[in-house]
């Protein structure tokens, strides 16, 4: 990684660290009703983790589903261009992704980097794929929805990291729900890595002697 991407990670890794505070003094409510002005990273460690893999698998397309302000985009569209790969990133709001894009260009990746504008269950439905690596981080009642429908797109042999399965608490129910439901399907292989907030790491294998089964 190049130091004007490090330089930039540095700059917002600061700026969640300053709103980290700001949240701490709020009420549950009142952060509830702010809570997408603040930036609410899967943290370094866990990028670290994600950008590691997706360098060793060589994906052509990446897909991550929740921009937000573009911390994860960072270090996705770092590996897209560590391996000649593209990275579609979906946000539904326009604000967090006008930030993503101007942070992504001072950072000189935004050739490798699609920004899809809109609902992601809509958008995800128009893809095309093959998928080669998915970063699931958006409202985690959306994973399941959103899971089922890349699915039959993935490649063989495709990785998906689910975030925030372990924290935060309140949302451990519905992570768990995910969790359950990526293991119904028989083509994948899936465990959880008390890394960050908790990864949900699962990789689609495919049979090649039975065609057709998921």
């Amino acid at each position: 990684m190049d130091r004007a991407v490090e330089t930039i990670l540095e700059e917002l890794e600061k700026r969640e660290e300053t709103e980290r505070k700001v949240r701490r003094q709020l009420s549950f409510d009142e952060e509830q009703v702010r809570q997408d002005e603040f930036l609410l990273s899967l943290g370094r460690s866990s990028a670290q983790l994600i950008h590691t893999i997706a360098v060793g698998a060589k994906p052509k397309t990446i897909l991550e589903i929740g921009t937000s302000y573009g911390y994860s985009t960072l270090w996705l569209a770092d590996a897209a261009r560590a391996v000649g790969g593209k990275l579609i990133t979906l946000e539904i709001h326009p604000t967090k992704q006008q930030h993503a894009r101007a942070t992504v260009a001072k950072a000189g990746l935004a050739d490798y980097v699609d920004f899809r504008l809109g609902d992601a269950l809509t958008t995800i439905a128009a893809l095309s794929g093959p998928i080669d690596f998915v970063l699931l981080d958006l409202w985690k009642d959306l994973y399941i929805p959103c899971f089922d429908l890349f699915y039959p797109k993935l490649s063989p042999g495709a990785f998906v990291v689910a975030d925030n399965m372990i924290f935060p608490e309140e949302q451990r129910q519905r992570a768990a729900l995910y969790r359950a439901h990526v293991r119904t399907k028989k083509l994948v292989d899936s465990v959880l890595l008390p890394v960050g907030g908790g990864l949900e790491l699962s990789r689609f294998v495919p049979d090649v002697a039975q065609p057709g089964i998921r």
